[in-house]
């Protein structure tokens, strides 16, 4: 049993008190407590405190310290659960501690997995470029359960995920590129796979990409365009490579090179035939 014998407000926290103790051998300072605890344990000078209740006073605070961080943390933005448990275990506070937060803050509603699916599906559907395989990934390693998850990916609707992906075409294509054709879709289709569109969308969204169809028409009318543009570069390298080479091996390997670089035959041999 030990004698509360004086509680001072610290300087730096107005809402924490010190408390100073007896314990028979003269004052000292014991610990610290929230305003919260001090008025639910009715803490004052002269309080004889025993073992169990200081045990469950220092529980209480430590809920209570655990309890702001995540509300401060929560300020910031939403959160899912895992997030916030994380959150406090890396403060290392104790299993019990970060259960009993946990539980609170659900009740009082800051914590809401459902809702933060939605609203965390809807701001990366509308601020990002990222398809939906990868928010649904994303929502994953944050906590989110397989029956939220699929309800809150209705909140990105196939038609705004062929717009992005559309979008991504265009602005790939204006970049330009000394590739073929075939080997530009190959990398964009592997690009919009990373960014997680499904097969059904990309295809859907090279077969709406204006650029993709305009660099196929040159193509077939011969008229040039960056398909031409292309093998000419391609073919430039393929010439210093083999320029030890000449007459029909010559022309095999620049046919086997280009073939490689994904060039139709009948535009390698318009390309050769310009040779």
């Amino acid at each position: 049993m030990a004698i509360i014998t004086k509680i001072t407000t610290q300087q730096k926290n107005t809402d924490r008190f010190n408390i100073f103790m007896d314990y028979g051998k003269g004052e000292q300072f014991a610990f610290s407590v929230d305003s919260d605890v001090l008025i639910k344990f009715g803490l004052k000078k002269g309080m004889e405190v025993d073992e169990f209740s200081l045990l469950e006073i220092q529980y209480q605070d430590d809920i209570r310290k655990a309890y702001n961080l995540a509300v401060h943390y929560l300020a910031r933005r939403i959160r899912s659960e895992k997030e916030v448990r994380d959150y406090l275990i890396e403060k290392e506070m104790e299993e019990p501690v970060v259960n009993e937060v946990i539980h609170k803050l659900t009740a009082q509603k800051y914590i809401n997995d459902r809702e933060f699916a939605f609203a965390y599906v809807r701001t990366q559907a509308n601020t990002t470029d990222k398809g939906p395989d990868v928010v649904k990934q994303e929502l994953k390693q944050k906590g989110i359960i397989e029956v939220i998850l699929v309800e809150a990916l209705n909140e990105f609707p196939r038609e705004q995920q062929i717009e992005k992906a559309v979008k991504l075409c265009g602005k790939f294509f204006k970049k330009g590129s000394k590739d073929s054709l075939r080997i530009q879709k190959q990398k964009l289709e592997q690009m919009l796979l990373r960014k997680g569109y499904s097969f059904e969308v990309i295809q859907i969204a090279l077969e709406d990409c204006g650029t993709m169809r305009a660099d196929a028409a040159a193509d077939v009318d011969g008229g040039g365009g960056s398909e031409l543009e292309a093998i000419r570069y391609q073919g430039e390298k393929a010439v210093r490579k083999y320029s030890q080479y000449s007459g029909f091996e010559f022309e095999q390997k620049m046919k086997q090179a280009l073939y490689r670089k994904g060039f139709s035959m009948e535009l390698i041999e318009k390309y050769l035939s310009e040779l």
